[in-house]
């Protein structure tokens, strides 16, 4: 039987969301009779952990489904073995910190999930936010995972015949899909729609900081106003599905499906603090040239209240500037990704991890004047506006050499852990994680 991990990240309560990805298990169970883990590594405080603890606890038991509601001790205790067990020549503490540090990590929480499919045996990791919510038509629920499980991991050419259209040459009928992914609908998924309100022009130079700067002035733009906008208010009407090399726009990590042939060759940035720092792997499967699927069953994106006020503000706009600074880094990696093209895969059509290892290798010395120049442009840009932007302006003015520094760190931090993966993919298959029960807390 097929097993698959639905996979939710969360840092804060979120017992409405539990709920809606319980239904969307048993939904997968129901239709296609796999086995589905539902996971939750929830890193929440106390009082909030109980919450979710809570929503899990009142879950119907489903056969078929299998809920782990971890916290911050059992992920420790899980990831410090994996990292003891791993046999490579990092240092320990340093995976550990890498994989569960003491500040938000988008890249982290994900790899986290990574590992903890792997010791679950699962084939598929298929992953949700605490931030999303499904669309609803005629009172049902528009679960993606219906697209996700028709084609993940299937050979090109049966997955043809399942989508309602199809670009994939029939000379590569038997690459298998590593990715199925949706979009977002509502707002941007980076909050910065209040810049574009004041001021479009400054959102038009924030904005081009994260292009290509090697791009013509006109392709930089086009990109700005394709950026963080998803499909804008397209609601599902019915279903549709492409199979072929997608865009890389048109993916959303949020809302997608990845093989086991993918995340387990290659892991995330392990930055903090930073946004966007977990889309590498989705530039290795697209310019690969692998197969994928991109569907319309869109979720819903909305903000929580903390990012919008006081230190949540300064908080969350300081990781979009991080964001900006890690591009000098990634945007190497990726043009490199670009040049190798089908290079990237072995003859089975997996992933393989020694050019990209040396791309990220190769990144960690690239000269600093690109972020010398963004953090001037950040700076005008921010102080032009005036107000909260003004005071952010400051901050980030007083952390300049640190930011600079810190891009440059999380750049070298990765190669440490793309070059241990294999070994801790291979650790948390041999710890193996504690079953759940049907339905319930495991």
């Amino acid at each position: 039987m097929q097993r698959v991990c639905l996979a939710l990240p969360t840092m804060r309560s979120c017992p409405g969301t539990i709920v809606d990805l319980a239904e969307e298990a048993a939904y997968a169970v129901a239709t296609f009779g796999v086995e589905v883990h539902l996971l939750v590594l929830d890193t929440t405080d106390e009082a909030e952990f109980a919450k979710n603890a809570d929503a899990v606890a009142a879950l119907a038991p489903t056969p078929g489904v299998f809920v782990h509601h971890l916290g911050n001790t059992e992920q420790r205790e899980f990831f410090r073995a994996v990292a003891e067990r791993s046999g490579g020549t990092a240092d320990p503490e340093l995976l550990l910190d890498m994989m569960l540090p003491q500040a938000v990590a988008y890249g982290s929480c994900v790899n986290r999930l990574f590992l903890a499919a792997a010791a679950l045996g699962c084939t598929s990791t298929h992953l949700r936010n605490d931030d999303a919510d499904f669309q609803v038509v005629d009172g049902e629920k528009v679960f993606p995972i219906h697209h996700e499980l028709l084609s993940i991991g299937r050979p090109a050419g049966e997955a043809a015949a399942v989508v309602t259209n199809s670009e994939f040459d029939a000379a590569d009928a038997d690459m298998p899909v590593m990715l199925v992914s949706g979009s977002f609908l509502g707002e941007l998924n980076v909050d910065i729609g209040e810049i574009l309100e004041l001021d479009p022009a400054v959102y038009r130079d924030l904005v081009r900081l994260w292009t290509p700067p090697v791009w013509s002035d006109e392709d930089r733009d086009a990109m700005v106003d394709l950026s963080f906008k998803g499909v804008g208010a397209e609601p599902f009407d019915t279903d549709r599905s492409a199979l072929g090399v997608p865009d890389i726009w048109n993916v959303y990590m949020c809302n997608i499906a990845l093989d086991h042939r993918a995340y387990e060759v290659l892991p995330l940035l392990p930055s903090i603090e930073t946004i966007g720092c977990d889309y590498a792997l989705l530039h290795a499967l697209v310019h690969s040239k692998s197969p994928g699927v991109v569907h319309n069953r869109h979720i819903v994106n909305y903000y929580t209240p903390e990012r919008r006020t006081g230190a949540g503000f300064i908080a969350y706009q300081m990781r979009f500037v991080k964001f900006l600074l890690s591009m000098l880094y990634l945007y190497p990696v990726y043009g490199g990704m670009i040049d190798h093209g089908r290079g990237l895969l072995d003859e089975k059509h997996g992933l393989r991890v020694e050019p990209i290892l040396e791309l990220v290798r190769g990144s960690v010395d690239w000269d600093r004047a690109g972020n010398e120049h963004c953090l001037d442009v950040l700076d005008r840009s921010y102080r032009k506006l005036g107000g909260k932007y003004a005071e952010l302006a400051d901050v980030v003015a007083g952390k300049r050499q640190q930011l600079m520094d810190e891009a440059q760190e999380d750049a070298e931090r990765w190669a440490v852990l793309v070059e241990s993966w294999a070994g801790m993919v291979a650790a948390a298959r041999a710890e193996g994680l504690r079953p759940g029960r049907d339905g319930a807390a495991g």
